[in-house]
């Protein structure tokens, strides 16, 4: 309300002042142009410009008495050339303001100083001062701005417009010729030759015109506009209130039904008091409210729902856990019974297991029925042919059953099992049917006393008959395997006895074995030792000259003494390391100096094959902390490998880098015949030989297993490429320095 008030406040305020501006520039603009007309009559009347000259003042008394009968002239005044004043006349200051009452005893003239400036000014259009005269005092002239007329601004007195326009004539001409007899004359003499051309100003003529009559029309207008719009603000305001009490009366009813509502009141309702957007809106809260309603309802029926789910859904849990919690069968099935009477709404239930072989069905678990009733119960051995009956549906059809009226099903049940019923008076029951994968092992019934049974009644009994089922058959495999469990322990215990015998005898064997390597390989050396001996005496002719054949045979044996021996060698390091009785002293080794050491005691050999072995190093010299003797073993093994599969012609690369801050790498690299891919993870295994290497080339097949064991004794990795018909490349991978523990199968 407020805001349209202002509104429309504003906008009649400013309308109503457009009004009264446009009216007083209108009425201001009329005012001067009477003026400007006024004087120019006078200004430019050949009989006034005579008089002005001939100082002719009863000629001039008579127009400016006629110029003074206008109702807005206040004075006229006739000036000669000087600013003197030849005539003035003035209809005086008002002496009754609210009347408009003048006296010319209270005379109404311009600021005498107001004179001498204009007639400095040479113009042919009025000029326009502005005067607000007091009372007692002198007018106050201000000067108006051309084309801008001026708001009243007296105060306490009268604002009075100057319109002054000073006498010109050209000065070729003759005053005297400006009489009244010679008008014609002015337009027809001609110039004189030599004469001026510029207006000569002889006289100054000013006319009053007094602003009260204009602001007396224009104080009406404010008043008639004051009272219009202040009838239109009221009319505006009371037309808002109104349509705004149309809207906010029923918006108020809609808001207090609303906090009815959201206190819970749903039966509350407004009715609609009108036919517009309101009323719709209205009609749209009770449409909604009633909406709320019967949501509350469904809401309020779904919540039983879910409250009858959750104590289903508990009940489920809980059997769930008892049954996940034990194997007992006894225990399993009373708990499970009394879960279901207690929190889903069954009066009684019973549990019948099935014996297949038999035929016939037994009660094995009650809940709610009294004891006499259970022996009876007890008593009763149902039979189950295939036939239509409810115990043949359920176990060998394994279907379950919703039956809502016993009675109408009286011939489809065991007779004394159909009067034990008729006793305790079931009338409406479930059967659901105890299904694994293999097999029915009975069914589970119950009721609810004088209440039918429901779909969802058997739907859930039928979920809990599942999980029993399997329950079941869990506990009857339990005890199945606990008495396996016993008779297998049993068995274990011996063969575990057995085991411990057999795995004795193993390590007695291997200790033999290991003595056996140890001496055998002790043994075998003193011999070949001898053997090498008197052949190398033989080959330098100490036993006398030899024969080709002769140096040939003897040179065959050298060459397979020193493969036996090189075997010897290996089996001996392999027992060493395989018994931790292999001691590694650790020093700082140059790698680099290592390395050419090791290819210069290998290098001749090599070359007796036609094969070139060349040395890199990636980097300045490489210090590391090892077993000297154990890493030139590892250089020789790998060294001499290559040359064994490397064929005449070919190249062996040693190089050593830092691959790592702390790790160096020295890789091997062969033109040989390479390895199968096959055969890659079994290079380093002990006794391992490939297919494809050659008779003369073959060994023990312990070479790689010692480099193996010897890099990790010095906590370090080797490993191997290699394309077939390429070549190899072995890694090793040393740390450069090692810890002061020693590795663990090595002594420090």
């Amino acid at each position: 309300m407020v805001f349209f008030s202002l509104i429309i406040i504003v906008t009649c305020s400013g309308l109503s002042w457009y009004f009264l501006y446009n009216k007083q520039a209108t009425m201001t603009q009329q005012l001067t142009n009477i003026g400007r007309i006024l004087v120019k009559n006078l200004t430019f009347n050949p009989r006034v410009r005579f008089a002005i000259a001939t100082e002719d003042l009863l000629t001039l008394t008579e127009f400016a008495d006629v110029a003074l009968a206008v109702e807005d002239v206040v004075y006229v005044v006739i000036s000669d050339s000087e600013g003197k004043p030849l005539v003035a006349k003035t209809k005086g200051a008002f002496t009754d303001g609210t009347h408009r009452v003048r006296s010319p005893k209270t005379p109404l003239y311009p600021d005498p100083t107001l004179a001498p400036r204009l007639l400095q000014t040479s113009t042919t259009e009025p000029i326009l001062s502005y005067m607000a005269a007091r009372e007692g005092s002198d007018p106050q002239v201000r000067v108006a701005e051309r084309g801008n007329p001026l708001w009243p601004s007296a105060v306490g007195g009268e604002g009075v417009y100057d319109l002054a326009l000073p006498v010109t004539k050209p000065a070729d001409r003759d005053l005297l010729l400006e009489g009244p007899s010679l008008e014609s004359q002015e337009t027809l003499a001609p110039p004189r030759k030599g004469a001026e051309t510029s207006p000569r100003i002889y006289g100054l003529i000013q006319v009053g015109l007094s602003e009260s009559r204009l602001s007396q029309a224009l104080m009406e207008a404010v008043r008639t506009s004051a009272l219009l719009t202040m009838l239109i603000i009221l009319g505006g305001i009371a037309g808002t209130i109104l349509l705004t009490n149309r809207i906010i009366t029923p918006l108020r009813s809609l808001a207090v039904i609303a906090r009815r509502i959201s206190g819970g009141d749903l039966s509350a309702t407004v009715q609609p008091t009108t036919d517009d957007e309101v009323g719709e809106l209205t009609t749209t809260f009770n449409s909604m409210t009633q909406s709320l309603k019967d949501r509350d309802q469904a809401i309020s029926r779904n919540l039983e729902t879910i409250s009858r789910q959750v104590r289903q859904l508990t009940t489920l849990n809980q059997a769930g856990a008892v049954i996940t919690s034990t194997l007992e069968l006894d225990r399993l099935l009373s708990t499970v019974l009394q879960l279901l009477t207690d929190n889903l709404g069954f009066a009684r239930m019973a549990l019948f297991f099935y014996d297949q072989e038999s035929g016939h069905a037994r009660l094995v678990r009650v809940s709610g029925i009294p004891e006499d009733i259970v022996r009876l119960w007890g008593q009763i051995d149902i039979p189950v042919r295939d036939q239509d009956t409810l115990g043949a549906e359920t176990l060998i059809r394994g279907k379950p059953l919703l039956v809502q009226d016993l009675e109408a099903v009286s011939e489809r049940v065991y007779p004394p099992a159909l009067d034990i019923m008729r006793r305790i008076q079931v009338r409406s029951f479930v059967m659901a049917p105890l299904r694994t994968q293999q097999r029915i092992l009975g069914y589970l019934a119950g009721d609810r006393g004088d209440s039918r049974c429901t779909q969802e009644d058997l739907d859930l009994l039928t979920t809990v008959a599942s999980h029993v089922a399997v329950a079941i058959d869990n506990a009857r495999t339990y005890h199945q395997l606990e008495n396996l469990t016993e008779s297998l322990e049993h068995r274990v215990r011996e063969r575990t006895q057995e085991l411990l015998a057999a795995n004795e005898r193993l390590r007695e064997l291997d200790k033999l074995r290991s003595a056996f390597v140890s001496i055998v390989s002790h043994e075998l050396r003193t011999p070949m030792t001898a053997i090498r001996g008197y052949v190398d005496n033989m080959l330098d002719g100490l036993t006398g000259p030899l024969t080709d054949k002769q140096s040939h045979y003897l040179n065959r044996v050298k060459f397979n003494a020193d493969r036996l021996t090189h075997m010897i060698a290996e089996l001996l390091d392999l027992s060493r390391i395989e018994a931790g009785r292999v001691e590694v002293h650790w020093s700082s080794v140059n790698l680099t100096e290592l390395v050419e050491e090791v290819v210069d005691d290998l290098r001749r050999p090599a070359s007796e094959k036609g094969i070139a072995i060349e040395t890199r190093s990636v980097g300045s010299t490489l210090v590391v902390r090892a077993d000297r003797d154990k890493l030139g073993q590892i250089l020789t093994n790998l060294v001499g490998n290559a040359s064994k599969f490397t064929p005449r012609g070919g190249r062996i690369t040693v190089e050593t880098s830092l691959v790592e801050p702390e790790q160096v790498q020295i890789s091997v690299t062969d033109t040989g015949c390479g390895i199968p891919p096959d055969e890659l993870p079994k290079v380093f295994e002990r006794f391992f030989r490939g297919g494809a290497v050659p008779p003369e080339a073959r060994g023990a097949g312990l070479g790689l297993s010692i480099v193996k064991s010897l890099v990790e004794l010095h906590r370090g990795r080797v490993s191997v490429e290699s394309r077939v018909g390429e070549g190899t490349t072995f890694f090793v991978t040393l740390p450069i320095n090692q810890p002061d523990q020693p590795r663990p199968g090595g002594t420090a």
